[in-house]
């Protein structure tokens, strides 16, 4: 339901995004620039707006933001719930998933720090 739900949102906003791109294709620039601004795209001096812009509101786009969507419902943990198999990467560079780590019915205990 929560994707199907996610589907509708994307798909509705690159609908209404691509129609504005071709009624209002200006002021569409300046808004997806402004939002290459915030995001700090615009900083990279190899990327234009003619490299990177006409991409939005296209299909490659829904794709990767339901993708990214998606993969965020699967992140997320519920009290009570089964946590999340999230991916983690080994100092080694390996890519396995947190509950790899899992040994019988012992807990799984995370430790953060940092070194500076």
């Amino acid at each position: 339901l929560q994707k199907m739900l996610i589907l509708l949102q994307v798909t509705l906003s690159v609908v209404v995004g691509k129609t504005l791109m071709i009624l209002f294709p200006n002021a569409m620039k300046r808004y997806i620039l402004k939002m290459g601004e915030k995001s700090r795209m615009n900083q990279n001096p190899k990327f234009s707006y003619e490299n990177w812009g006409p991409t939005f509101f296209s299909f490659k786009y829904l794709q990767f933001v339901l993708k990214v969507k998606w993969k965020r419902l699967e992140d997320e943990a519920y009290e009570g719930h089964p946590a999340p198999n999230t991916p983690v990467v080994t100092l080694n560079g390996e890519v396995c998933h947190l509950l790899d780590f899992m040994e019988d019915n012992r807990p799984l205990i995370l430790n953060f720090g940092s070194c500076t």
